[in-house]
């Protein structure tokens, strides 16, 4: 299935993909006892979900809706830096034993569709493409074997950087977290459409021009190393979204460095997850 969360007459729901234009809702039963997304993966009900939208389900054109980040308001955003050899090499750093990790707070999240805004005091406002996955089944201590059987589904992601708030100091938090500054969409593709993820192939374009090309089979730490490791320090619960880690391509690594501006558009795609848009402006 391809879910997405959104805003439909008023109110925050989500429903299933069906075509390229129009999403099926859930009955109105489904919905009080799975208000969105994350509740749905709580109670282990993509399987009801499916059943709930695959006869007589109401049907929203695309055109009718605002979309919303895949999961509104996850528990935990966390993300993964320095995880292919070609932004490793770029940035000049040296291999890491363990994996680079940082967190983003939620209101940092943005949408399919939604304008990301570059602040007005910063020119460094930059790209990076990524692969998302969504925890389905919670735990602690998760061993590499287990890791997918955890995952929900996978989307795209834009962990979109103020650079030059990002090295104030060793520490990336302030450049991370400008509101609404990492687009997370279109939707959650659910892990049984994705058999082998490391076939999957990222692409990032600005104004159409590829900026960063890359096979998610070329991560560093795979998918399963990523859980295992978090999973050891705090436990995963449903909602819960990882971010893997940018490619090379980046602008701030260019010569010369290229950032992006007011009027631009960003895209990520990814095989099979849809193309994740958006339009940059400034912030006042």
């Amino acid at each position: 299935m391809k879910i997405a969360s959104f805003q439909h007459a008023g109110r925050a729901t989500y429903g299933v993909l069906r075509g390229d234009d129009e999403f099926l809702l859930p009955d109105d039963e489904f919905l009080r006892r799975h208000p969105d997304l994350r509740s749905v993966l709580a109670a282990q009900a993509l399987p009801a979900l499916a059943e709930a939208t695959a006869a007589g389900a109401r049907a929203v054109r695309a055109a009718d809706i605002r979309a919303l980040p895949v999961i509104p308001e996850p528990g935990k955003i966390i993300c993964v830096g320095l995880n292919y050899k070609t932004h490793v090499a770029e940035t000049k750093r040296a291999d890491s034993e363990y994996p680079s990790l940082f967190l983003r707070f939620t209101d940092s999240l943005a949408a399919q569709g939604d304008e990301v805004l570059r602040p007005s005091f910063s020119e460094r406002f930059d790209w990076e493409g990524e692969l998302a996955f969504v925890i389905g089944k919670g735990g602690r201590h998760i061993a590499r074997a287990d890791a997918f059987e955890h995952i929900a589904g996978y989307a795209c992601f834009n962990d979109v950087s103020v650079r030059d708030w990002q090295r104030h100091t060793h520490q990336f938090t302030p450049g991370k977290n400008f509101p609404g500054t990492a687009p997370f969409g279109p939707y959650l593709v659910t892990r049984d459409e994705v058999p082998d993820v490391t076939r999957l192939t990222l692409e990032t374009r600005l104004n159409g021009e590829v900026m960063q090309h890359a096979s998610v089979g070329d991560l560093i730490f795979d998918i399963p190393t990523i859980v295992e490791y978090v999973s050891r320090f705090t436990p995963l619960s449903p909602g819960d979204v990882i971010a893997t880690g940018t490619p090379g391509g980046v602008g701030d690594r260019r010569e010369p460095p290229r950032y992006m501006k007011h009027g631009d558009t960003v895209a990520v795609e990814i095989t099979g997850l849809g193309t994740l848009s958006n339009r940059i402006g400034t912030d006042a």
